[in-house]
């Protein structure tokens, strides 16, 4: 098992620094503090032996809540102050990419850190900004409901997830998609390249045609790692999803905590890839995601739970349908999925994220019991992704803000202490 330190690049401030520093994101101040605490975190996850160091990729969070932009610039800073671990964006919202550019980003930073990355793409939630940078693509943020919009959410997903692979390991290759076309216009061909023989010379062969016409391209560099870097797709909560990963070679980070439901996708994932000619054991190549908080006593680290994790998703996840992952066999009586009826606040509870086992608090010894009832479930897995807080301990980085607490306290810290949960998942 390889484990993850998943984190959501914050703004640092009080929720009075935020409104007396509006739009505290364009703070420089704020936000160079904001990269001081993600390089630390990164050291430390090295020195203390995470696997990946993560984020999400978000825009416009002008509150400097999840300031997750160009990630993999960040990675390439960060890549250059640690010796071994791996970084992972969770993911690059491809709806809202040019699938070659992104091929091309991440082959270089592949190059640049020397195998350090895993490829991790997603479809997308947030319409403020998927609406503005996918509208090439006339897509909005999945709703996660099977609508149309939905579902042209992700054929345009899985379309540009087809683009980047053949970039990745074809040397001349031409594609004719519903959504993306290479060479452009298709069947024309690019026939504007006075260079014609120069590339028939040196290029990859058959990019020109004989008549000096553009056919085909060669996207370059190809990955260090090949054919291409390993790739994870969060936060995963639907079957559709985990049937689609497993196909595909993608390893899915389930955001669905409760240990029967978490295993029952475990089981599709094994089946459907068995099919696809990878036979794994169960768990293997998933991952989970879990929130870890650590306290002297129980009801410390509960304390700890509910001023981070908890006011996050009650603040902000909430909005997006997030507890609908923290779901039960005994909610279906009262909030049926056919017809539709989400979870309703008065069930946001620190006792379901504690039940599910989303939400793991307690002292050591009490998380290193609750730890072997999440790992029976997930024997063999990819990895975990851990958020990890504890409070009086040396050993504490703290990194950003919850939407309820103060700068310094918050939901994305992690402690120097041995643990195997995890937190993950798909949108």
């Amino acid at each position: 098992m390889k484990f993850m330190l998943f984190v959501l690049p914050t703004v640092p401030g009080t929720l009075d620094d935020r409104k007396r520093l509006r739009p505290i994101a364009r703070n420089n101040e704020r936000y160079q503090q904001m990269l001081e605490e993600l390089r630390k975190l990164a050291i430390f996850a090295d020195e203390a032996g995470f696997d990946v160091f993560a984020t999400t990729e978000h825009h416009f969070h002008s509150e400097g809540y999840e300031t997750s932009v160009a990630p993999l610039l960040l990675y390439a800073d960060l890549a250059a102050r640690t010796k071994r671990i791996k970084f992972s964006p969770l993911g690059l919202v491809l709806p809202s990419w040019d699938p070659i550019r992104a091929a091309e980003e991440l082959a270089v930073l592949d190059h640049l850190t020397k195998g350090r990355i895993y490829a991790g793409f997603a479809r997308g939630y947030q319409d403020r900004w998927v609406n503005v940078l996918g509208q090439q693509y006339h897509v909005t943020g999945a709703p996660m409901d099977g609508s149309s919009i939905d579902n042209h959410n992700r054929k345009v997903y899985e379309e540009n997830v087809k683009v980047i692979k053949k970039a990745w390991t074809e040397e001349a290759w031409d594609y004719d998609g519903e959504y993306y076309k290479v060479p452009y216009p298709y069947k024309e061909g690019i026939r504007r390249w006075p260079v014609a023989d120069w590339t028939r010379s040196y290029g990859a062969p058959g990019e020109i045609d004989d008549a000096g016409v553009v056919r085909k391209i060669c996207v370059v560099p190809k990955p260090y790692q090949l054919p291409h870097p390993p790739m994870f797709q969060p936060f995963s909560v639907s079957e559709t999803t985990i049937r689609y990963t497993a196909q595909s070679g993608i390893v899915p980070w389930i955001l669905v905590a409760n240990p029967p439901d978490f295993q029952r996708l475990c089981h599709v994932y094994q089946d459907v890839a068995a099919t696809a000619g990878r036979k794994l054991r169960l768990g293997e190549s998933v991952g989970a995601f879990r929130a870890v908080h650590f306290g002297n006593t129980e009801a410390e680290a509960v304390a700890l739970l509910r001023d981070t994790n908890f006011a996050g998703f009650q603040n902000y996840f909430g909005g997006f349908g997030f507890w609908e992952a923290f779901r039960t066999a005994e909610d279906a009586a009262k909030y049926p999925l056919d017809p539709y009826t989400p979870l309703p606040p008065s069930e946001w509870t620190i006792d379901r994220m504690r039940r599910v086992k989303y939400g793991l608090a307690g002292t050591a010894d009490q998380i290193k019991t609750e730890r072997s009832v999440v790992t029976a479930t997930s024997s063999g897995s990819a990895g975990s992704s851990i958020r990890a807080s504890c409070r009086g301990r040396r050993r504490c980085v703290r990194s950003s803000y919850s939407p309820s607490t103060s700068s310094r306290h918050s939901d994305k810290s992690v402690c120097r202490c041995h643990l195997h949960p995890a937190r993950a998942g798909d949108r």
